[in-house]
């Protein structure tokens, strides 16, 4: 991942003073295990092109004390893709510019608007092209988006493109730099860090003089802070608040507790299997790092937790998280397995009850009915549990035609959700459809849920 700075006119040379770096040395830093590099590619008076590198290590991501960078149990590409991270291993060597202290000779430079072109990227973003121009042509930006492998922009899958980004503009390297700090976290949906007081200091300071003017600027808040309390009771302030302002605002927000949506799945999912009368063995399908399995584990009358997970590295983190609480009373220790839904494993046949949680809309379509038969057909289940995203309550998270998760496959309404489940019961199954979270008079519920319980004698 990369951000390339260009600048061309009289006088540009000054950059790598504002920058605090001699063109003509390599710099080179390790920050917590990953690889940072800074090369000026072009150097004379008239035309500057610096690019800084970010080699992730792998292995430090994917270690227990990088469980803060909040990386889906799908796909890490957080090794490739310009997000909060990248910026994060950035800052240390920006860190001059960005706080606008340079030499004393060299400070009346800060303030020096340059002809600047920044390009960054790759990034993954599930806002569209239209919604990412909106982020930057209001403060006088071009916005163009190319392919990282073409030159031109490809869509890979429908609701989702890899994309560099660069915008071209008259401005200080200092307003620049904020501006790709607070907006990049915007256009990334994977914020790794905890936000609290300090993260909105960073905003209020990133964002002087810009953001207080920008027609997005509640859209950019709602996404860099990530705290609804916040961003709503902001649109009611006269002006641009304080840090204390927002600081008490988030302190508010964390006493409220409000629970996830995630966190609300596991417990509606925990209600059903205590009402289901046999549970003695279960299977927790596409169990992921096993935050549900272990929920499970304290259920009593449950005697087996299969934890069934394609991924290593998943299975991996969720034996960890697994011992963590292995000595707490009344916790029946899950079971991992590496297996797919793909393929019949003789293991899984018979079982009281089968979960699939956030499951099979990260698998494409046209595979779902050989999955469906083998779940039917072959485990016979007791009871099974399907929880899907609702495709219509995406209108509430104002996602236009975006998915809710870039490696998301599709997303169905509540009708084409019953549908599909009426379609692929064989008629030894009863069918109870019911939602979880915030239910929306229009809308319904964001996360909706399908029991299935065979019939007796079947």
């Amino acid at each position: 991942m990369q951000l390339t700075m260009k600048a061309t006119g009289e006088h540009v040379e000054v950059l790598s003073y504002l920058l605090a770096k001699n063109p003509y040395n390599l710099y080179e830093r390790k920050v917590n295990g990953h690889l940072v590099r800074m090369i000026f590619r072009h150097f004379t008076k008239e035309h500057v092109e610096v690019t800084l590198f970010v080699t992730a290590d792998p292995i430090e991501l994917s270690r227990e004390n990088a469980q803060a960078y909040d990386i889906t149990s799908y796909i890490n590409d957080r090794e490739f893709a310009v997000s909060s991270i990248f910026l994060t291993l950035l800052r240390s060597a920006l860190g001059t510019a960005l706080n606008g202290k340079p030499k004393e000779e060299y400070k009346d430079w800060v303030e020096h608007v340059f002809n600047l072109e920044f390009e960054f990227g790759p990034v993954a973003s599930n806002l569209g092209d239209k919604q990412i121009r909106k982020l930057f042509e209001p403060l006088g930006y071009t916005v163009e988006m190319k392919s990282p492998e073409l030159g031109t922009l490809r869509r890979f899958k429908d609701k989702s493109t890899a994309r560099m980004i660069s915008i071209k503009g008259e401005t200080t390297l200092q307003r620049g730099l904020r501006q790709l700090f607070v907006l990049i976290p915007v256009i990334d949906n994977y914020k790794h860090y905890f936000i609290d007081e300090k993260e909105v200091e960073k905003i209020n300071r990133y964002g002087e003089g810009w953001l207080d003017y920008h027609p997005e600027r509640s859209f950019i808040l709602e996404k860099a802070l990530r705290f609804k309390a916040v961003y709503e009771q902001l649109e009611h302030l006269e002006q641009e608040p304080k840090s204390e302002e927002l600081g008490t605002l988030i302190k508010h927000k964390a006493e409220d507790k409000k629970i996830s949506l995630n966190e609300l799945r596991y417990e509606k999912i925990i209600e059903y299997v205590e009402r289901i009368p046999r549970k003695t063995s279960i299977v927790d399908f596409g169990s992921g790092e096993g935050k549900l399995s272990v929920k499970l584990g304290f259920v009593q009358g449950i005697q087996e937790i299969l934890a069934v997970e394609p991924s290593e590295q998943a299975t991996n983190q969720a034996i960890k998280r697994f011992e963590k609480v292995s000595d707490r009373e009344g916790f029946l220790m899950p079971t991992p397995l590496r297996s797919s839904l793909f393929y019949f494993d003789d293991r899984l046949k018979n079982k009281d009850i089968l979960i699939l949680c956030e499951v099979i809309e990260h698998i494409d379509e046209y595979r779902l009915p050989k999955m469906m038969n083998t779940i039917i057909s072959h485990y016979q289940p007791k009871s099974f549990i399907i929880t899907t995203p609702n495709q219509e309550y995406n209108q509430v998270y104002d996602l236009g035609e975006n998915y809710r998760h870039p490696d998301h496959r599709f997303e169905w309404t509540r009708e084409q959700f019953k549908d599909w489940c009426h379609l692929h019961n064989d008629g030894n199954y009863d069918l109870q459809f019911d939602g979880i979270g915030d239910q929306h008079d229009s809308f319904g519920y964001p996360t909706q849920l399908c029991l299935w319980t065979r019939k007796e004698g079947n």
